[in-house]
This record gives structure tokens, sequence and C-alpha cells, in this order.
């Protein structure tokens, strides 16, 4: 079932905005039965009866995308109330804290999903935090599951309808961070921010997340001992098999990520490369072991779900059916049948 996004939305590769999938009763159930389908205390239109919007710039003076949404008096006490109570929900047990208030909420409307995020404050000692109420895609749903179950990341997040909460990701964007990565963490370790996007590259392809440009991940610096260690980490899920063409799903095939495959050009050979993607795909295997039944019962929905138009699913059946010299693949006809086979082409065990 397709939903279509009014105003301005994100585009795809081919210039065409991308429709919003509404949860089918299947998700729904594997929501219910997982703990992320929930009863909330707003709807994401409650945020959306905002009384006016102030741009939102940067430190630098540039536009950020973001508008700070402005609320009548009258309607911000219980609103801001049930935010917090949802960010309760999020985090921790949902119990009242008189110490928390909302700071701001800003809208960025240019995303697929139209997200406002929020941001908490605590009074206690002036430190913050965010979250984010987005409208429910199907695509995105599967994509935070997805990355919950085979990435070495856990992802939080709750819905209920049309209403989608999620935490925040923290790390550096990824185009301001290649272009000083000195400036986050100390002296920059070549090899390992190399052997990072390898492994990310490896990731996106084989769960067929797409769209992974330097500004839809973050780079998370991680201190260890007298050495720095990266992890490159998604934040934007709407394109989690959408795409018809398979080079979509390699993040080193993008422009915006260029500076990425030249660095790693210069600091690691590609038999090292060759090694990083295989023990990738060793973790992917223990991570799909360890998630096994619940990856079964997602991927037992996806297959039955239209998450894309036909003639993508064709085109990228196709392709990896070239790709994995595999025929069976070019029979599939939903994303869900595709992403399965081709699952389990790559980390059969057997193949190793």
């Amino acid at each position: 079932m397709v939903e279509e996004l009014p105003g301005a939305g994100g585009f795809n590769a081919m210039g065409l905005r991308k429709p919003i999938y509404a949860l089918s009763g299947g998700l729904r159930e594997h929501l219910v039965h997982h703990g992320r389908y929930m009863r909330l205390p707003l709807a994401y239109s409650d945020l959306a009866r905002f009384d006016g919007l102030m741009p939102l710039k940067r430190a630098d003076g540039k536009d950020s995308l973001w508008s700070t949404a402005l609320y009548r008096p009258s309607d911000a006490e219980g609103l801001y109330e049930k935010l917090v109570e949802t960010y309760q929900l999020l985090t921790s047990d949902g119990r009242h804290l008189d110490h928390l208030r909302v700071a701001s909420i800003d809208l960025c409307p240019y995303g697929n999903s139209q997200p406002f995020r929020i941001k908490i404050l605590n009074q206690i000692n002036d430190n913050h935090d965010y979250f984010y109420i987005k409208r429910t895609d199907a695509s995105r749903v599967y994509g935070l599951e997805l990355e919950h179950l085979l990435s070495p990341n856990r992802i939080n997040y709750m819905c209920e309808g049309p209403t989608l909460v999620e935490e925040h990701i923290i790390g550096v964007p990824g185009d301001a961070f290649i272009v000083s990565p000195d400036q986050y963490g100390g002296h920059v370790n070549a090899v390992r921010l190399s052997k990072e996007f390898v492994k990310f590259n490896e990731r996106c392809f084989v769960r067929l997340l797409g769209d992974m440009r330097a500004y839809n991940f973050v780079v998370d610096v991680i201190h260890d001992l007298d050495q720095v260690q990266y992890r490159l980490r998604s934040i934007d899920f709407d394109q989690q098999c959408y795409e018809g063409r398979s080079r979509m799903y390699l993040p080193q095939f993008f422009k915006e990520n260029l500076p990425y495959v030249q660095f790693a050009q210069r600091a690691i050979s590609q038999e090292t490369a060759q090694q990083y993607r295989s023990e990738e795909r060793a973790l992917l295997r223990k991570r799909l072991k360890l998630s096994e039944e619940q990856l079964a019962s997602l991927l037992g929905v996806m297959r039955t779900e239209e998450l894309a138009p036909v003639e993508h699913v064709r085109q990228l059946a196709g392709e990896l059916a070239e790709f994995h010299g595999d025929a069976s693949l070019a029979r599939c006809t939903t994303m869900g049948e595709v992403l399965n086979v081709h699952l389990h082409i790559l980390l059969d065990p057997s193949q190793v």
C-alpha cells in the first residue's frame, strides 16, 4: 500500500520523490511481537499543527535545512508534556521526571519522512539529548529492523500507525568529517578509517541499503588507548530495498563518497580491502545466526510486501542474478524475495 508524501520531500537518484509505504498487517504483528509497536502519547499530526516556522541557521550562517516550529502557548504546554513522556518511553521505563523539558522542536521538510527533531533538556545538569518523530514508512521500518539485526549497531525506535519515534544516532556527519578528519579525535588513523569504510560498504550491499551518500551516515570516533577507532553508522533508512540499480547499494559509487574512496586507495591495498570484506561477511554470518528466528519472521513478511515499483524489482533481480550467476534471483517478484535470496547467497557458510 503506497501513500504519497505531500509537499517537499526526499528524492531518489532518478529525481523522483520516493513514496511512503504504509505498514501492512503482517509487519505490524511482527513489530508488536518484538516490542516495537505500542500506544504512543501523541501522533505525528499533533506536531504538524504548528503556528509557524523559523529558518534555523548553522554556526557558519548557512541554511541548515531545518526550521524551528512555533506553537501557540495554549497548545505548547500539553504538547511538550506528551513529548517528554514519549522520550521517557523511548529511552527508559516511561516514568515521569520533573526535571526534563522540551528545549526546541525543529522540522526538516525535505526528507522523505519529514522529521521533527525534539531537543530534550535535563534542567539539573543542562545536559541535552535529541529524538525524532517521523511519518511511518514501511521501507524505513524494514531498514531499522535490518540495521538492528545485521549491523554492529543497536537501534531504538517505536511506532504506532502513521507515527514513528526514533532515537538520535550520535556521530559526525560523514560529509563534514572527511573534510578535516584530524579535527575529530586527534591524529587520524588512515588504515582504521579505510577499513571501516570498506566494511560499511559491504554491510550496505549485503542487506541492500541504498542511498548511503556521505550526508546520510555519521562517523562515530571511539578512543582506544593511544589511538582511535571509527564506526560508520547509517542515519537514513528510507531507501531500504527500493532502488533498481545494484550500484545504488554500494556507497563507494556515490560521488559524495569519493573522498572516502580516495582516502582508502591511498591507505590500503586491494588485497587488504578484500580481507576486510571477508571479515565483515564472517561477522554478518554470526549476526544472522544469532538473530535467525527474528530475521526469518521479518523476511517472511517482507517477501509479500510492495516496497518498490515493479520495474525496480525486475531490474535489481536481473542485475543480481547476473552478479551471482544464479537464475533464481531473476524470478523474484518482490524486493523481500530478492533480499532473501541475495542474503543467503552471500552469507552461505558453504561458500566460504
